[in-house]
């Protein structure tokens, strides 16, 4: 039965106190407006008969005398074949024009799935990007963060995993977005022929921060909901710092006690209870989860990165316009590589990066005057070949292809003695007529 209250106590921000009893955190209500109009908010808080509730919309318009209606539910998404292709906010509500989506409502930030229909994750997401697919793979069901600081292009970055992946189905969950960076996603989609098989929700930096924080549970209930049909989907969130912040908005209206940078106490909580819905369904499919994460002054220890590295099985470290193969690191890599994938792979990425590392000592002894020796210059030449081939964003390369160039390389710059694999895996896969500068 649904409970009408025609009184607002308080209004402050996008917050309205009302007295009501009976109801649930994080209850569904109607906000009747004088004006005739209608809007939705959620219950946030209740302390004793007050109940605080978030408004999605501006409280523009609201006065005391409106009428709140509580309808005795959570807030829902509806799930419908229908789904892929669109562009909905952060409260489910298509922004494309598009028609109204029938289907079945599903309750979002639901609990993680079923530990024992959970199996040990062995397939590997492909994304032809290098510097993932050949140093740190993407393991189906692994949840992964993209650090980053403002700046760099870790949007395109997430576009080309999107338009390059295997999954059956891509959602892009957007909050904070600019309005250029939202249309960006947009025309991506629609340019290289991947909107068929993406969700987009999107909540745009002017949009109520109540919105922002509901995009990764929308986006997760109908991961979850395709997951257990069977599909194997691909979760990219932009931006969790925007997320994290707008939770730390709405905590500061509710005057609740501060804890590390003013980010409420639960900020770890409510960052691994998204995170953990990553899963691979044993008989089913699977959510992966790539999101971003930009560090304020690129510090590493403030409070949203530093939480979402306990939570996460490693990092993309996104550095001067390319993923940094030293800042980089996928936990779940040794599940795949060299066992699902080539049995050189393990091999040759090591030795890739073993001796880009080198180069990079080359490139401090040559930028201080010293005398280069052969050997340096070998790997300085090695170096150029690496981030071009390798690092560049704009390589988009098979993972098998991306081997054989790795291999190549090698060639070019050194002898097979030289670069530290095994002498049967190097016989096997090293080219033949390769000219190297010897």
């Amino acid at each position: 039965m649904r409970k009408v209250y025609d009184r607002i106590i308080d209004l402050r921000g996008n917050l309205i106190t009302v007295s009501a009893e009976g109801v649930a955190l994080g209850e569904l209500a109607r906000v009747h407006k004088s004006n005739g109009t209608t809007t939705y908010a959620s219950v946030l808080r209740f302390e004793n008969d007050l109940v605080t509730l978030q408004v999605f919309e501006s409280t523009r318009g609201i006065s005391t005398g409106d009428q709140v209606v509580f309808l005795g539910r959570q807030i829902q998404a509806v799930f419908s074949e229908d789904i892929l292709g669109r562009r909905l906010n952060g409260a489910g509500i298509p922004i494309d024009n598009g028609p109204e989506i029938i289907g079945t409502s599903i309750d979002i930030g639901q609990p993680s799935f079923n530990p024992t229909k959970r199996i040990i994750p062995r397939e590997m997401v492909k994304t032809n990007i290098p510097m993932i697919d050949v140093f740190n793979c993407l393991v189906k069901s692994q949840k992964i963060p993209i650090f980053s600081v403002a700046g760099e292009p870790y949007n395109q970055l997430l576009m080309r995993i999107a338009n390059q992946t295997d999954a059956d189905v891509v959602i892009i969950a957007g909050m904070g977005l600019r309005f250029d960076d939202y249309q960006a996603f947009i025309d991506n989609a629609e340019n290289e022929g991947s909107i068929e098989k993406s969700i987009l929700f999107i909540h745009q930096a002017t949009d109520p921060p109540v919105e922002c924080i509901l995009v990764p549970d929308m986006s997760l209930a109908v991961a979850e909901k395709l997951a257990t049909e069977g599909k194997n989907v691909l979760v990219l969130m932009t931006d969790m710092t925007a997320y994290a912040d707008a939770i730390k908005e709405i905590a500061i209206t509710m005057d609740q006690i501060p804890s590390n940078r003013g980010y409420p106490g639960s900020l770890y909580s409510d960052l691994a209870a998204r995170y953990e819905k990553a899963v691979d369904i044993d008989g089913g499919g699977s959510i992966t989860i790539i999101t971003v994460t930009t560090m304020p002054g690129g510090d590493v220890t403030h409070p949203i990165p530093d939480n979402t590295g306990y939570i996460t099985e490693g990092q993309f470290f996104l550095h001067g316009g390319s993923i940094d193969p030293f800042g980089s690191l996928s936990r779940l890599k040794q599940q795949v590589i060299g066992k699902v994938t080539r049995e050189d792979h393990n091999d040759l990425a090591n030795a890739m990066i073993r001796l880009y590392a080198d180069s990079k000592k080359a490139r401090e002894r040559q930028g201080m005057g010293f005398k280069l020796s052969r050997w340096d210059e070998k790997l300085l030449r090695y170096s150029h070949f690496f981030e071009e081939r390798m690092m560049s964003l704009q390589v988009n390369l098979p993972l098998e292809e991306a081997l054989d160039l790795g291999w190549l390389t090698l060639a070019e710059c050194f002898k097979p003695d030289e670069v530290g694999i095994k002498q049967q895996i190097s016989e096997k896969y090293w080219p033949k007529e390769v000219s190297s500068d010897q």
